[in-house]
């Protein structure tokens, strides 16, 4: 059964500065096929959120490689999932924060 996914505010905001980088500095393509991208991974995490590794054990937080410089970082509670993080994996990872 596909848990629902719930977009924290962080995530929300993180999603909304990828699109507007990818319209400005690529193009609507570029964006669309990150969408896609983004999309297919989703439905994964939905259906089976154990199929990601483990990034903070204490956390119980996962991460989902969406391309190689976006990932996803979220966490499976009974009925749902939380994203909780877009995160570009080109910027320094002291700026990661949950």
């Amino acid at each position: 059964m596909n848990k629902e996914i719930i977009w924290s505010s962080a995530a929300e905001n993180d999603l909304a500065l990828f699109l507007e980088y990818l319209n400005f500095k690529w193009n609507k393509d570029i964006a669309n096929s990150f969408l896609d991208s983004l999309d297919r991974n989703l439905s994964r995490v939905s259906s089976d959120p154990k199929l990601f590794p483990i990034f903070n054990k204490i956390s119980d937080i996962r991460k989902c490689v969406i391309t190689k410089h976006n990932t996803l970082y979220y966490k499976e509670y009974t009925s749902e999932i939380v994203l909780l993080r877009l995160y570009d994996s080109r910027q320094h990872p002291n700026k990661l924060k949950f």
